[in-house]
């Protein structure tokens, strides 16, 4: 049996190149294919927090610890609670101490990307199909042709992933949750109110069953997130995205009885607004194995944003599967072996996402997440 397979990974998220960077740095070599043209084709998303046993296992278990920290902001791990009136219920007084730094997801994706050989990822590679070949081995088809044979094929792609379906029948779910993302610019020098307001961190706002989520990332930009319990439609209708200025006074509107302090937030945001709605796999989802096939990230276990799980999770995937890749003769056992370990793992932590969007969009949200808070410093400090 070959010893090590040839391996196509499809798609270059944090979970598929942190997965073909650990093969490499154990001599085996993984294709990436990416939809997506270049590298900075389109922003990449906001900031994110790597946790010890997770996340950043995985940048040391990739040897790019160094690499990590030198992009890596310490200094913003801050988080705070307020009431709708703006009154402060709960601030992390330290926001450099904590063991989450944040970086930015393209600040990520390039530490990644620059530790690969060039030829490792393929740009521009939407991939259309799979087709099954005699002897059990894949190709790849895509607008401008197939590539492969390939051996084992990883699908890395997301939500809706193109290679899910052929392991299994169950397709993301409407969350009952929509965000409206929005950005302030220069944030410490246009706006220092508002940069004092969200701090060095995360800003959480909750009331009347709606939640205003602001978080700082690099270059002095602020992320933020108006999020709503509505129909998946909703906000197509009820924003008009062809006009900002429209979008910005509707906010204003449906964040009625907010202090001004905090609709000080949609009144600096630019220009750039979009609606996510939110989906997700079921809690505990899983497939019968299938030679020369398997997933990981939110391709495999796509969850609630809510807590932070979603991007630790699929590189624990890559560590786990890189393992057992490279540990093991029989490789399409070891692979189904990592399936059920994976299984198991990933569904107490997509339970603990969906928790804990159910107690945020609550209308008593604000008193669950202050007691949730209370409880994480008393466990951090004991």
């Amino acid at each position: 049996m070959n010893k090590h397979p040839r391996i196509a990974i499809v798609g270059g998220g944090p979970g598929g190149l942190t997965l073909a960077r650990i093969l490499h740095l154990s001599g085996i070599q993984a294709t990436v294919f990416e939809r997506e043209e270049d590298p900075h084709s389109r922003p990449q998303g906001g900031t994110l927090d790597l946790h010890e046993d997770s996340g950043l296992l995985a940048i040391e278990r990739a040897g790019l610890g160094e690499a990590f920290r030198r992009a890596a902001r310490y200094e913003d791990q801050g988080s705070r609670l307020l009431d709708k009136s703006a009154r402060v219920l709960f601030e992390e007084p330290d926001a450099s101490a904590g063991n989450r730094p944040e970086i930015d997801r393209t600040a990520l994706r390039d530490i990644l990307l620059n530790s690969l050989p060039a030829e490792s990822v393929q740009w521009g590679r939407a991939l259309r199909d799979l087709r099954l070949q005699e002897g059990g081995c894949w190709n790849l088809l895509f607008e401008d042709g197939e590539a492969g044979p390939f051996d084992l094929v990883v699908g890395a792609d997301g939500a809706w992933s193109r290679v899910r379906p052929l392991l299994s029948p169950y397709k993301p779910q409407y969350s009952g949750l929509t965000f409206v993302e929005f950005g302030i610019d220069d944030v410490d020098n246009s706006h220092p109110t508002l940069s004092r307001l969200v701090g060095r961190g995360k800003l959480d706002v909750e009331g009347d069953g709606k939640l205003l989520i602001a978080q700082r990332n690099g270059n002095a930009h602020i992320r933020g997130y108006a999020i709503f319990r509505v129909p998946p439609d909703w906000a197509t209708k009820r924003f008009d995205f062809a006009s900002p200025a429209s979008v910005r006074s509707a906010l204003i509107d449906e964040f009625a009885g907010y202090a001004d302090a905090l609709t000080d937030l949609f009144r600096a945001s630019n220009d750039h607004f979009v609606p996510r709605p939110i989906y997700a796999l079921p809690v505990g989802h899983c497939w019968t194995p299938r030679r020369g096939l398997t997933l990981l990230g939110d391709a495999a276990h796509l969850m609630s944003p809510f807590g932070g799980e979603g991007v630790n999770a699929a590189m624990l995937d890559a560590v786990e599967l890189a393992a057992a890749l490279t540990k093991q003769e029989d490789w399409a056992g070891a692979v189904a072996a990592h399936e059920a370990r994976m299984f198991e793992r990933v569904a107490e932590v997509a339970e603990r996402s969906a928790e804990g969007a159910a107690i945020q969009m609550s209308h008593i949200g604000e008193a669950l997440s202050l007691e949730h808070l209370r409880q994480h410093r008393a466990s951090a400090t004991a």
